[in-house]
């Protein structure tokens, strides 16, 4: 049996990448849908298409490519679903066909660019036919179409239910709406620029885009941040995640007809907005992280804010759990509701609250950690039953284990906060534990340092089709509070 170091070599590398054969190509496929291998990312360039892979024996993770000859590859779909709609976004955008796909119908090119592969051989776009949702048989059914267009300021997306009577007997998404091409932004673009769009990929997460970028950037330049640097990015990192998952909470809550849950949580999401702004110069903290470091630095008087905030959090923070623990009515609809089994988040590498709250316990803070995490004491949580109740506790128990990470990251080391990036060409990736999960970036430099290619992998992209699943066998009624719980992120994914 092939181990995934004997296809990479030895090396030193977290992420080296190795050009293969279409029998080591294939293989690849084979180890992903056996659940010897994680598909980590999957995407393409002109001439060339790449996946980014762990083994989940030895931890070890590379990137392998293989030639598109004439235009073409051999589809990783045919044994492996989490491929399949990277595979189609990769059509869409470079041209590049992969043989053998079982699904050939278009993803994110919804024939409104202007042009088909736009990336690649870009070419005047042609008139598409209707998009053909695939078919479902059966007696009494009848199909709900909803959105794209949704109330409030959602991010479009469109879901077609297929139901009998109000149960769902299968969900099929069609999403790439705020496609918004950031990989062809990317391509070409000066240092500073490139890590602003990185940033913007998807804003609720800015700090987990900027970390992967920049850490990607540093691994192709060669450099390490100054110990600073490090632990601010974590302290972001962390505010980031509290104010999600508060977020998060309370929007579940609200779902399940449980208002006065949203209001406790949007104090408490407020409170660390602000401090944010007030310590980091912005609620999002959007712009903070840079390659070689942060963009600024903080005061004691920030620290001591920081802090306080903390105890505030962890005074207030179980009142919020028991209100949730004590309320039976709303535990009615999230208990059981929206099953994801353990099998289906591993094969698609789910992370986040989605996959641990499914018994998948990858949390790159852990697993593949950088400074400070490989220094820090925390606990990753692990649930199994995989319902909305366990997505919820999954947010609640990260939250108290973010607030322990604060304390500690509040005791900074002196120095800089920032090196310069070396004008040299390389190529580079890393992996950022952010709120809905992993963010994988991979970045090529060219000669005078700017961005010859970029790639970035939302979390959403393997927790969309589970969400799909996850839907079977509950009621209409029930997908906001499942939707919610999932909180996949539609720009994340329309990159």
């Amino acid at each position: 049996m092939t181990a995934l170091a004997d296809i990479l070599g030895i090396s030193s590398e977290r992420w080296p990448r190795v050009v293969v054969n279409t029998a080591q190509w294939q293989e690849a496929g084979e180890k992903i849908a056996a659940g010897l291998w994680t598909l980590v990312a999957h995407w393409g360039e002109p001439g060339m298409v790449h996946v980014a892979l762990r083994e989940r024996g030895s931890g070890k993770t590379g990137i392998v490519s293989i030639p598109a000859e004439n235009g073409s590859f051999p589809a990783l779909g045919r044994q492996c679903y989490p491929a399949r709609r990277l595979e189609r976004s990769i059509a869409d955008l470079y041209g590049l066909v992969p043989k053998g796909a079982p699904d050939a119908r278009p993803w994110l090119d919804h024939g409104s660019w202007g042009v088909t592969h736009p990336l690649g051989a870009a070419t005047p776009s042609q008139p598409q036919t209707p998009y053909a949702f695939l078919p479902v048989e059966g007696e009494s059914l009848h199909q709900i179409p909803v959105g794209p267009v949704h109330a409030g300021i959602i991010e479009p997306g469109h879901f077609r239910f297929t139901c009998q009577g109000e149960t769902v007997v299968r969900l099929e998404s069609r999403l790439g709406y705020v496609h918004k091409g950031i990989e062809g932004l990317l391509a070409g673009a000066p240092l500073d620029r490139a890590a602003k769009l990185a940033g913007r990929a998807s804003g609720d997460s800015t700090v987990a885009y900027a970390s992967a970028f920049a850490l990607a950037v540093e691994s192709a330049s060669g450099i390490t941040v100054p110990p600073r640097a490090a632990y601010l990015r974590a302290i972001m990192a962390e505010l980031e995640r509290i104010a999600n998952h508060i977020g998060d909470i309370g929007g579940v809550c609200n779902d399940a007809a449980f208002a006065i849950m949203l209001a406790h949580c949007g104090i408490l999401r407020e409170r660390v907005l602000r401090c944010c702004d007030s310590v980091f110069g912005h609620r999002l903290m959007m712009d903070s992280v840079v390659p070689g470091g942060v963009a600024r630095d903080i005061t004691a008087d920030g620290i001591a804010e920081i802090t306080a905030l903390a105890d505030y959090l962890a005074r207030k923070f179980p009142g919020i759990i028991a209100l949730y623990d004590e309320t039976a009515s709303l535990q009615d609809r999230t208990v059981r509701t929206g099953m994801v089994a353990h099998e289906l988040v591993a094969l698609f590498g789910a992370g986040g609250y989605v996959g641990r709250a499914s018994g998948r316990s990858f949390d790159a803070r852990k697993i593949l950690p950088v400074p400070p995490y490989d220094t820090l004491a925390f606990e990753v949580p692990l649930l199994e039953r995989g319902d909305v109740d366990a997505r919820l506790r999954i947010r609640m128990q990260e939250i108290e284990q973010s607030l322990s990470l604060l304390r500690q990251l509040t005791s900074l080391p002196s120095g800089d906060i920032q090196i310069a990036v070396p004008h040299k060409a390389g190529e580079g990736a890393a992996l950022v534990e952010g709120f809905r999960g992993d963010i994988f970036a991979f970045v090529r430099l060219a000669q005078d340092g700017s961005v010859a290619r970029c790639h970035l992998r939302d979390p959403s992209q393997f927790h969309w089709p589970l969400l799909e699943t996850a839907i079977d066998g509950n009621i209409v009624a029930d997908f906001p509070l499942l939707n919610k719980s999932f909180n996949c992120s539609y720009a994340g994914h329309d990159l």
